[in-house]
């Protein structure tokens, strides 16, 4: 009877670790499969350089990519893991704001130096695509902030339209990458790069509260 009773209390202690380890498993999945699909932080309307003449509009913070890819930036931003924030002005002013929650901090590293790749080409792309136009651009330097992030800026123009101007931040905290895109009418003499450098700041900060 004791044998029997003592057999019978092992059977039972090993079904309860087993769904003791099924039960964790779950946990764990859920909870990474929950942070796979959370939404870093965003920037504000207010986090972006003022308008002289209007305030800053932000949209929702949406998951996937914009419809249309943001100047410079088509073909190098992946679907997966990635959400935007678009933003308006009463005028030619916008801005948009992609973030990306990558696999592992070595893909981070890897998407983000692929996107300075991407806009530091961007001028010289957009010329030998472009006949008659003109085009420049700027590297405005590293900001320390997190894992690091980087300022440029783009010009184009073509002959009777309007100029245009761009400014790029693009940084990173641990796995998650965000790209800020500021534009408007003019050339690199007409943008707020101080303004922006906090603005790119902010962002990275954002990421990750």
């Amino acid at each position: 009877m004791f044998r029997r009773t003592a057999r019978a209390t092992r059977t039972a202690a090993a079904l309860a670790a087993t769904a003791a380890a099924a039960t964790a498993l779950v946990l764990t999945a859920s909870t990474t499969s929950s942070a796979a699909v959370t939404a870093p932080g965003f920037l504000a309307g207010a986090d972006l350089p003022p308008h002289p003449g209007s305030a800053w509009y932000a949209g929702k913070v949406t998951k996937g990519l914009p419809e249309f890819a943001p100047f410079c930036l088509d073909g190098v931003l992946p679907a997966t893991g990635s959400w935007y924030r678009d933003f308006s002005t009463e005028f030619d002013t916008g801005a948009v704001q992609v973030s990306v929650r990558t696999s592992s901090s070595t893909a981070a590293i890897k998407l983000k130096a692929a996107l300075e790749r991407k806009v530091a080409a961007c001028a010289a792309d957009w010329l030998r695509e472009t006949p008659g136009g003109t085009a420049s651009w700027q590297d405005y330097g590293k900001l320390s902030v997190e894992e690091g992030a980087h300022v440029y800026g783009v010009h184009t123009s073509i002959p009777e339209s309007e100029p245009g101007v761009h400014l790029y931040g693009i940084g990173r905290d641990g796995s998650t990458v965000t790209v800020v895109k500021w534009g408007q009418m003019g050339d690199l003499s007409h943008a707020p790069v101080t303004a922006f450098k906090k603005t790119t700041v902010k962002a990275v900060n954002k990421l990750n509260p």
